[in-house]
């Protein structure tokens, strides 16, 4: 279970097309696959730094009662707001793949160290670990040390994963799919934001709501 829910985990994050998605797709259409792949790479080592700050920071703040519940009810509407906004944004067709940007050729460790970078500073890395990474990271691998490691484990195979498949798909046919790879993405992401959100609904449900102790009259 850590490993499987690290690595949907991870696939949310990767299904959200961003700056560094987009980086890695121009790359890898008019540069090839290895010089995609390698950026790819560093965009996983930089969203597993995320990942193992999130999960010791919010393993402390969940000693606190109130911080739990906070962490419930708040991240229980943003993972449905999340999916809400993927599934209204792939509906409309109005998701569009600009790969026009002039590419400049680098050598592998520098477009490894550019993927670090860009997922480091990407505006929607850092809101999705602050307002519904954290809390899912915490929930799902804050147990024993062996329970985080096959979590991060399963959160960084499913980054190796998801890059090896957009470099691929990327090199060999990236410009016949075209917006259809961005609108399956949106659709894939909605899914598996709506799995999280029953998840923390129904486990904060369990933890909060039937633990209550009951006072007889």
């Amino acid at each position: 279970m850590p490993f499987s829910n690290g690595f949907l985990l991870s696939l949310s994050l990767c299904l959200d097309i961003g700056v560094a998605n987009i980086a890695m797709i121009t790359l890898a259409m008019r540069r090839g696959f290895f010089q995609g792949f390698c950026l790819g790479l560093g965009t996983c080592i930089g969203d597993l730094l995320y990942a193992v700050a999130a999960l010791a920071g919010m393993t402390v703040l969940l000693q606190y009662t109130a911080v739990r519940w906070v962490l419930w009810v708040g991240g229980s509407l943003l993972l449905v707001w999340f999916a809400v906004r993927m599934l209204i944004t792939a509906l409309r067709g109005d998701a569009h793949l600009n790969t026009s940007d002039e590419v400049i050729v680098e050598s592998p460790w520098r477009e490894f160290m550019r993927g670090v970078f860009l997922a480091m500073s990407s505006p929607s890395a850092i809101l999705w670990f602050a307002a519904v990474g954290g809390v899912l990271i915490s929930r799902s691998g804050g147990g024993s040390l062996l329970q985080a490691g096959v979590f991060l484990a399963g959160f960084f195979a499913a980054g190796v994963l998801w890059s090896l498949s957009l470099c691929l798909v990327a090199s060999h046919g990236g410009r016949l799919l075209g917006d259809r790879l961005l609108t399956w993405s949106y659709l894939a992401s909605a899914g598996i934001f709506c799995y999280f959100a029953v998840y923390v609904i129904v486990s904060g449900y369990r933890e909060f709501i039937l633990a209550m102790p009951t006072t007889g009259l």
